[in-house]
């Protein structure tokens, strides 16, 4: 058995790949897109910040609070003592609790039952009082602060690392010199941050098996993590590709709502996104089926124990067009560019992988791992001629997602 010592090892965990050496000279100096959470406060507002366990939601806390000047509380949604003040939801004594403080700071909120009206006596009362509030997908699970803040929050959705956030720390040569290891072992910050592909293989596992499915299991009393992973792993192999939950169902054995109550908790849970076909004008276009991809190709690696090298791999295009939808999505969020997404198909089998539809027009993406001379399909150019189309590849995807 090799040992971490071992020059053969060193040579298994990639050490010396440049991709390697770039990854140690970043370490742990990404600067995620809301480091300076200062500029997201509104007057009245909460800051609520969801996103997946382990993006690294606590460690922008953490960097924040070490330069912040005010006077500021930080607890934890595990802390008892301050879950039996935010769930006694009196006035009097939230406003004894924080007394004192300009900023208050609540890391994994979830936690604290029906934290959202307290959260919400808080902003009414204390109009001077800035409020942070971090949770994971739980915070939607239980449905702890949606209707409670209506009006009186601003969300922020924190993603694993976007490659626009890298480029603070690499030009884009860098970045795309990167590019094979982040289409295997994803985005995940402690994966970016971790030499050694052995050691990415095993932190994804477990955030994979123990932080992902976790608010599931918590909060949805979902017996066995088993099904839930077959339902998955199914879906990993079909990337890109329309799903039928009845056919799913059929082959995991789960009944059809069953499975569909899984897929929901499995968005809910910031593990797949949902895209739905685009409908308009065509009776032959597709509509009843949906298109799901990871949050994170890292994950979905995981979920099918596949982290083999891109010339050995048979998925390569899946890997390709989940990495360009997350990383759009990621530009969409950061930058509030507002679209509806779609897919588009006929039964004719002529389809788009990606469809934005903003500002009033129709923007088509077809994405090619490999240099794409593709034509445009000639139905959707005639059903929407205001419309738009490009293949995205190696040559110009860089525009396209940062």
């Amino acid at each position: 058995m090799l040992t971490p010592d071992t020059p053969q090892n060193k040579v298994i965990m990639g050490i010396d790949t440049p991709q390697n050496k770039l990854i140690m000279r970043i370490g742990n100096m990404i600067t995620r897109y809301y480091s300076d959470l200062s500029k997201w406060f509104l007057p009245g507002k909460a800051i609520i910040i969801y996103g997946p366990r382990q993006v690294g939601k606590t460690t922008l806390l953490s960097n924040f609070l070490s330069q912040e000047q005010a006077k500021y509380l930080l607890i934890n949604g595990d802390n008892i003592r301050a879950r039996e003040v935010f769930s006694s939801q009196s006035l009097s004594t939230l406003s004894d609790f924080v007394e004192g403080y300009s900023l208050l700071v609540i890391d994994e909120a979830q936690m604290i039952p029906s934290i959202g009206k307290s959260l919400k006596l808080l902003v009414d009362s204390k109009p001077d009082l800035r409020i942070i509030a971090t949770g994971s997908s739980s915070f939607e699970l239980a449905g702890q602060v949606g209707e409670p803040l209506t009006g009186r929050k601003r969300t922020l959705t924190m993603f694993p690392v976007w490659s626009g956030e890298l480029l603070n720390q690499m030009n884009r040569y860098e970045l795309n010199e990167l590019l094979p290891e982040l289409l295997i072992y994803g985005f995940y910050p402690e994966v970016i941050n971790t030499p050694g592909i052995l050691r990415k293989q095993e932190i994804l596992e477990e955030i994979t098996n123990s932080y992902l499915l976790k608010d599931i299991l918590v909060f949805e009393r979902v017996k066995s993590s088993k099904m839930i992973l077959d339902v998955l792993r199914l879906l990993a192999y079909q990337v890109g590709k329309e799903v039928s939950v009845s056919e799913i169902a059929q082959q995991v054995g789960l009944d059809k709502k069953t499975v569909a109550r899984y897929l929901d908790l499995l968005e809910k849970a910031f593990v797949i996104i949902n895209v739905r076909g685009y409908n308009r004008n065509l009776r032959n276009e597709i509509t009843s089926k949906s298109k799901y991809y990871f949050y994170d190709n890292g994950v979905r690696n995981a979920v099918i124990a596949n982290f083999n090298r891109l010339e050995l791999r048979n998925d390569i295009g899946m890997l390709w067009e989940n990495h360009v939808f997350m990383e759009r999505l990621k530009k969409r969020s950061y930058q509030n560019l507002y679209a509806n997404v779609y897919f588009w198909r006929t039964w004719q089998q002529q389809e788009i992988d990606i469809v934005e539809e903003r500002d009033g027009k129709l923007f088509g993406y077809e994405c090619k791992w490999k240099n794409g001379r593709a034509k445009a399909p000639k139905a959707f150019m005639e059903a929407y001629p205001e419309s738009s189309w490009e293949v995205i590849d190696q040559n110009n995807y860089a525009n396209f997602i940062l």
